[in-house]
């Protein structure tokens, strides 16, 4: 199992940011993908997930900033990010659950946001 995660780096406050994960060795129609960050000295939260049924989730924080989505064809879970903030930099994290409930996380991604 795979889980590429892509698409961080440094932005502006106010600006956005799209996080991209390649997912292979999974059943990926049937698994549920997220998002997940960790903060320096905080513990890993989760951000986003959509299920298998495409039904979104998002952390209270999100408050309609951001959109997850994914595409089945090319196996991919993307972030879309708008209106960052300081309290959004974290090294973003590609998470998948498998229909057999096993956990897989991709290899982070750094999201700076300046102020």
């Amino acid at each position: 199992v795979q889980l590429q995660a892509s698409g961080g780096g440094l932005v502006q406050a106010g600006g956005s940011l799209t996080l991209s994960c390649a997912a292979s060795g999974i059943v990926f129609n049937m698994a549920t993908l997220g998002w997940y960050r960790q903060a320096p000295g905080k513990e890993r939260e989760l951000v986003a997930s959509i299920t298998s049924g495409r039904d979104p989730r998002y952390a209270d924080f999100v408050q309609g900033r951001f959109t997850i989505s994914k595409d089945t064809a090319k196996r991919t879970v993307t972030l879309q990010m708008t209106r960052l903030n300081a309290e959004d930099t974290a090294v973003y994290y590609c998470h998948a659950r498998t229909y057999a409930m096993d956990r897989y996380w991709g290899q982070g991604t750094l999201v700076t946001v300046s102020s």
